[in-house]
């Protein structure tokens, strides 16, 4: 649990006009705080006190916080308003653009970023390119650099803003996964092919007394495969499986992508099927239900049991038809490794194409030094990065050409020497 210093707070009394000030950073940062929950969090503090440091963290954390996915920006947002008596500093360094050479490079942390948009609304200092103390314009040439459109389709989920996932979340919607049908053994009447049917020929020909008339002809029967999410939603995947699952819901509900159902499933601790969840339009309500459903979100990771419960109790059920299935997760796992090794290699040979997302693929330095990615790696059919909107538009290509095999063959290599 978090250790917070000793909060430093007046005797004269300004704490319900300070927790309305907060309140109202959250909500800016993303939280459906209102007017009823900030009197709610005052009189929560009146009746807890403040005598110990992490009573007061969650008195205010059980009033504001609804749904798991907010743990992490209502932790970055009170850190910044309660805990740092630097906070505005440290604000406007997560803010202004750096100077590479001069400040240290650090990546925001999970919502860090959206927490100091929230607490920095309209304090920011004028954008380059404004007039200087001396009078003089700063021009900048912008031609050659990416439109802000580009630029967020390659920008990390964890490290956006509030204003960059609102515009993130809008894209994902209009993304597709469109998908090949697949041919079958079977074959119907067709006019539209030259090849003949002899069977049925032959049958025509004996109502007419053995003359043949016309030629029959027939084509192979076409059927579309299932789509199964399996979505990592531990502590470390929280804020890349939140954006996933708008993807998830967008194809869920996109008609004409060809795939015959689109199924979702959700694990940290134990595996939770959101299918169901999945067909409300409104995707926030979606969500919100399949996030009431899935207790474990940002908790620990057991993969290997996950995997055996869809294993023993699902795949029989999803996986007909020639199933594609998506595993995003980071690998690792607390389970045993043997475990993890046999599930796996049960599901990718349970389906027609196995595609690993894995939002640490994004560091170019990566790796499988971890236990769990050496055991689930040399069983997926393509490995591939999970942590942009670009990433997400590129399963197309993965999912259609199964010569695709993303970063797995490399990172195989490095494994066998």
């Amino acid at each position: 649990m978090p250790t917070y210093p000793d909060l430093d707070i007046p005797e004269d009394g300004k704490l319900a006009h300070n927790i309305a000030h907060f309140a109202r950073a959250l909500r800016k940062a993303g939280l459906p705080v209102g007017p009823g929950r900030t009197l709610d969090a005052v009189n929560a503090v009146a009746a807890a006190g403040f005598d110990r440091r992490e009573d007061f963290y969650f008195t205010l954390q059980a009033v504001f916080v609804s749904r798991p996915e907010e743990r992490a920006t209502f932790g970055q947002v009170f850190r910044l308003f309660w805990r740092d008596p630097r906070y505005l500093d440290h604000m406007m360094s997560l803010l202004l653009p750096q100077v590479h050479g001069v400040q240290e490079d650090r990546a925001a942390q999970a919502a860090e970023k959206r927490a100091a948009e929230a607490l920095l609304d309209g304090q920011l200092p004028p954008p380059p390119g404004t007039d200087t103390p001396e009078g003089d314009q700063i021009e900048i040439d912008a031609t050659a650099t990416m439109s802000a459109e580009e630029r967020l389709k390659t920008l990390d989920f964890e490290q956006m803003s509030a204003a960059e996932v609102i515009e993130a979340k809008r894209m994902l919607a209009k993304l597709s996964l469109p998908v090949q049908p697949l041919m079958t053994r079977r074959s119907a009447p067709s006019t539209l092919t030259a090849r003949i049917d002899a069977r049925r020929t032959l049958r025509e020909a004996m109502r007419h007394g053995g003359e043949i008339t016309a030629l029959a002809h027939k084509a192979p029967v076409t059927r579309w495969p299932n789509l199964v999410v399996l979505c990592d939603i531990s502590g470390s995947m929280a804020d890349y499986s939140r954006m996933v699952l708008h993807f998830v819901h967008a194809v869920a509900n996109r008609k004409g992508q060809g795939w015959a159902r689109v199924h979702a499933f959700t694990f940290g601790t134990r595996l939770t099927n959101i299918t169901r969840h999945l067909r409300a339009r409104d995707v926030d309500a979606a969500l919100k239900a399949a996030g009431s459903e899935a207790q474990d979100w940002s908790g620990g990771t057991r993969i290997g049991q996950s995997l055996h419960a869809f294993n023993r109790d699902w795949s029989r059920r999803v996986l007909g038809q020639g199933a594609v299935v998506l595993l995003i997760t980071d690998g690792l796992d607390r389970d045993d490794t043997a475990l993890l090794t046999k599930e796996t290699e049960r599901l990718h040979l349970s389906c027609r194409r196995l595609i690993w997302l894995n939002p640490l693929l994004r560091w170019t330095g990566f790796a499988p030094k971890a236990q769990g990615v050496r055991a689930i790696l040399p069983h997926v059919d393509s490995f591939r990065a999970g942590h942009s909107i670009a990433s997400l538009e590129a399963l197309g290509r993965a999912i259609s050409e199964p010569s695709d095999h993303g970063e797995r063959d490399r990172l195989l290599a490095m494994i066998r020497t």
